[in-house]
């Protein structure tokens, strides 16, 4: 009796080197866009309170943050829903001891939207040209601030550090009545924000940056 079978090909070595590299690329692809960090802020002309997510990179010296901001009924006639795209600058970082680093200067820029029909990017048709300059509903702001990081313990904790941050910020419409109003004091077109940043993966470092 004979016994007939197909016979199972096997990869060679140069193609097991192609899959793996087309599965490094891959997950290299994939790792570039998983969120490296949770970030919970609080006021900031941005919202109440924003909890979001960001990314990292450049040595950690710039940051970009996608954050989703509630204004409590309270404070308006009813809750509103915000969306704040944030870039964050980081010039220097000083260490403190092994488990303690200062950032002595956080600086950025951060588009503001907000989610209420009674607020409009265009002004509507119903008033005359050139009524409102503004839009009602989109915010641009500029900010400094200051950091300090504490880093946890890998075996202990699932995050890879947390840090504490606090924010001076304004906005353009703000900055420009500051301009144009010399009787207007800072408290009137500042806003001051606390925030915190717990960060779940290991910065991208991007060499030669």
């Amino acid at each position: 009796m004979i016994i007939t079978g197909t016979l199972l090909a096997i990869p060679s070595r140069a193609q097991e080197n192609r899959y793996e590299r087309r599965a490094r690329l891959h997950e290299s692809a994939w790792q570039k866009i998983v969120p490296r960090y949770t970030k919970v802020q609080f006021a900031g002309s941005m919202a109440m309170l924003s909890v979001g997510t960001g990314w990292n990179y450049y040595r950690n010296h710039w940051e970009t943050d996608i954050l989703l901001g509630i204004v409590p009924r309270h404070a308006s006639d009813r809750a509103n829903v915000t969306l704040t795209l944030k870039q964050n600058y980081f010039p220097w970082s000083l260490d403190l001891g092994e488990r303690f680093t200062f950032e002595p200067l956080a600086c950025g820029v951060y588009v503001n939207f907000l989610f209420n029909r009674d607020f409009w990017g265009r002004q509507p048709n119903k008033y005359p040209s050139g009524y409102y300059w503004f839009s009602t509903r989109i915010r641009s702001h500029i900010y400094i601030g200051e950091r300090i990081t504490l880093k946890l313990n890998p075996n202990s904790s699932w995050h890879k550090s947390i840090s504490f941050f606090y924010e001076l910020s304004t906005c353009d419409l703000y900055l420009i009545n500051a301009i144009g109003n010399r009787y207007l004091k800072p408290k009137d077109y500042l806003s001051l924000s606390f925030g915190v940043k717990l960060q779940y993966y290991k910065p991208r470092v991007i060499r030669g940056s």
